[in-house]
């Protein structure tokens, strides 16, 4: 469930609510009880960087260089039918 920030407009009460998705927003500012209580718009909690989803991930020369390797000698095995300069090599 997301959590989403609300600021009454009349006495400047701010909060943090755990809602879920299609739960009606609030509108009742629990501090001085006015209707003027509304979502305040704010920046995601996450970003993604990177090719993976950890950060952790292929972090090691190790794991790339044989996966390289490995990719070069079967260009060099793969006939040149094609004259070389496709995608298939």
């Amino acid at each position: 469930m997301p959590i989403y920030a609300y600021r009454c407009s009349a006495c400047g009460h701010e909060k943090e609510v755990l809602q879920k998705i299609s739960a009606e927003p609030l509108s009742t500012c629990p501090a001085c009880n006015t209707e003027s209580f509304s979502k305040q718009i704010t920046a995601a909690g996450f970003q993604l960087k990177g090719s993976g989803w950890y950060a952790t991930d292929f972090k090691g020369g190790a794991s790339s260089t044989g996966s390289s390797s490995a990719s070069s000698s079967e260009s060099a095995a793969a006939p040149a039918a094609c004259g070389a300069s496709c995608a298939c090599h």
